[in-house]
């Protein structure tokens, strides 16, 4: 461009006409650019913050050493699980598979990590997590640790976990295939962490799974609030769904990231 300018030797009104078109191309690109990356989310659909995330050292189901700190880099969703969940995990873990295709296709992979991890460490060993982990096809970290780890990091997630009771029929776990003897009770929801190590985002909700259906493997751990939850979340409170949760990532990684079909 510049030697054509050069070559046709324009005149001071042509490149100031040359310099406005190019300004406004300039502009109307970033504008583009703008409006495909998400705005910050509604208030009403969670809190947005911007705190400092500890280290929080864990192990995965490798049984490998990891905290928090070493996603540094990356935007990460994390949320509380465990592994004998009957009402709301399974749930949670069908709209995260359905976030990692989203992620997968749009080209994010090494920019976006899923996290969950156990609020149930005295059942959720590392070897149960991959197990877990086979089963569901989860493919992302899985996390657990001692009591006192998960119970840190519950107190900065603002994360309730207490132990209840175990319904009546007990529910048969899906590994040692014998009666379970008590439940978790805990906060449901995710949160996101921006890639310097900030959580910017917590939601509390349930999570929706829109289409109502879910794998084989996933299904058969649902109790019966946990099919309730399934085919009317919203009975429940607010929900969120898998497009809401890829337009906060969007929003810390300036891109529109469409939900995979």
């Amino acid at each position: 461009m510049r030697v054509l300018l050069v070559r046709l030797r324009p005149t001071v009104a042509s490149l100031v006409a040359g310099v406005g078109v190019l300004v406004t191309g300039v502009l109307l690109s970033a504008c583009l650019t703008s409006a495909s990356a998400p705005g910050p989310p509604s208030p009403n659909l969670g809190i947005i913050q911007n705190r400092m995330v500890p280290a929080m050292p864990m192990v995965n189901q490798h049984d490998r050493p990891t905290t928090l700190a070493s996603f540094r880099g990356k935007t990460v969703i994390v949320a509380p699980m465990l592994t004998l969940c009957q009402e709301v995990c399974p749930l949670t873990t069908q709209n995260l598979l359905l976030v990692q295709r989203a992620i997968d296709r749009a080209g994010l992979a090494g920019k976006v990590a899923i996290v969950e991890y156990s609020v149930d460490p005295q059942r959720d060993t590392p070897a149960r997590l991959a197990a877990y982990a086979r089963l569901t096809g989860a493919s992302w970290t899985l996390l657990t640790g001692t009591q006192a780890q998960v119970d840190t990091m519950n107190k900065f997630f603002y994360v309730y976990a207490q132990k209840v009771p175990e319904g009546t029929p007990p529910q048969i776990d899906w590994w040692t295939h014998k009666p379970l003897t008590y439940d978790v009770a805990h906060t449901d929801g995710y949160l996101v962490i921006d890639a310097s190590g900030h959580e910017r985002f917590a939601t509390t909700s349930m999570p929706d799974v829109t289409s109502h259906t879910l794998p084989r493997s996933l299904r058969q751990m649902l109790d019966t609030k946990g099919l309730q939850n399934l085919n009317d979340p919203a009975a429940s409170g607010q929900t969120w769904t898998v497009s809401q949760l890829l337009s906060v990532v969007g929003w810390l990684v300036h891109r529109n990231i469409p939900a995979a079909g």
